[in-house]
């Protein structure tokens, strides 16, 4: 007998988290006091067997809907990369599922989404090397007999590309493209030295990546949001932040994020200054470095293109990260559950519009403070 219950330990939430297989970062506390800052209410979840074991475990977001500054009695609900759990135990992943819904319907959701960390296969589509997840297939078959639908907003990347930390480095070097061994090497030798950033740099490191968002054409959050990101994650050993130099001077950075014997690179930003010399590069080299020193056995560089052609968006830096050597994973990506269907679909339409708006919005605002 599996049952549902509200956890409210913090201390023992991430402990417990890191215990359970597919454990992500933004399933931890930390995320979701974070979220509670932007209008999001974090609902901790677990589910325990009959002897008292944690069998799964989903951080819930819960975002109440206001209209010209009042209130509505509707809600959205999202578990960002979870709910967490064994995917493969039939009966577990149906109670969860239907636990889900239940709250969402108590709740007064008008869906709940999900997005969980279950690989759908490995390898780019139509390879020799690409496989498919039967886990992934049989799960997908539950979710749809249950309402559940492949959502359209993709709130986090569908496919990644995931580096092994084992071996020595000689060995990491060797998986790599010729390419990028060469530019590694490059910016060591044109003197790009790369160090640990300090919370004092963490103003250098936004303005980088506002300076990168206006170059490629991606909408980045404030600055405030980012420091509470860094810092909250910093503070409790999870966020480890690096700044490349050329004779003292900032030319590009990254924030890289550590959990469970695994770390992910959220945040790359550079300048124009020294693009030259190759320091993402050797960014990336010592960011796997310190990953595996850090105890991590994966290093997910997050994020690929939805489809692998060159016309996809994301291509030239999925380019730059198969260089690193690795291999692709394909999630199955977020399914929503509509629970009060009339009030999803209005959602639905506007939404996107209004993401649009503001996307415009910001990236005018940018523009304006990087050309100061």
């Amino acid at each position: 007998m599996i049952s549902l219950e509200r956890f409210e330990d913090r201390v023992a939430w991430d402990h417990l988290l890191a215990s359970l297989p597919g454990a992500h970062i933004l399933q931890t506390w930390e995320w979701g006091h974070i979220k509670s800052s932007y209008g999001w209410q974090p609902f901790p979840c677990v589910w325990r067997d009959e002897l008292g074991n944690v069998r799964a475990m989903a951080l819930v977001l819960r975002r109440p809907l206001s209209f010209a500054g009042k209130m509505l009695p509707l809600s959205v609900m999202y578990v960002p990369r979870g709910p967490v759990l064994e995917w493969s135990d039939v009966a577990l992943r149906r109670q969860v599922l239907k636990d889900l819904h239940q709250l969402a319907r108590v709740q007064g959701a008008i869906f709940i989404k999900i997005d969980p960390d279950l690989e759908a296969g490995r390898g780019i589509p139509g390879t020799p090397e690409a496989w498919e997840h039967p886990v992934a297939d049989e799960t997908v078959k539950d979710l749809k007999a249950r309402g559940w639908h492949f959502s359209t907003e993709q709130v986090q990347f569908r496919n990644t590309f995931i580096l092994s930390l084992d071996g020595e480095e000689e060995a990491w070097l060797r998986r790599m493209k010729q390419k990028t061994r060469y530019n590694i090497r490059l910016a060591q030798r044109k003197g790009v030295l790369v160090r640990r950033a300090l919370p004092e740099d963490l103003s250098v490191l936004y303005r980088m990546y506002a300076e990168t968002s206006v170059r490629d054409g991606f909408v980045i959050r404030p600055e405030a949001y980012y420091r509470q990101v860094w810092e909250t994650f910093m503070q409790t050993g999870m966020a480890e932040p690096l700044l490349a130099e050329v004779e003292g001077v900032p030319v590009a950075g990254l924030v890289m994020f550590v959990f469970a014997r695994r770390a992910w690179y959220f945040y790359g930003m550079s300048r124009e200054l020294h693009r030259d010399k190759m320091p993402n590069y050797l960014l990336q080299w010592e960011a796997m470095r310190l990953a595996r020193a850090r105890g991590c056995r994966l290093y997910d560089l997050w994020g690929a293109p939805d489809e692998f052609n060159e016309d996809d968006p994301m291509w030239g830096v999925f380019r730059f990260k198969q260089g690193l050597g690795g291999e692709v994973v394909r999630w199955i990506g977020a399914w929503d559950l509509p629970v009060r269907r009339q009030w999803y679909t209005l959602y639905t339409r506007l939404i996107p519009r209004l993401l649009a708006w503001m996307r415009r919005r910001t990236q005018d605002r940018l523009r304006r403070e990087v050309s100061l």
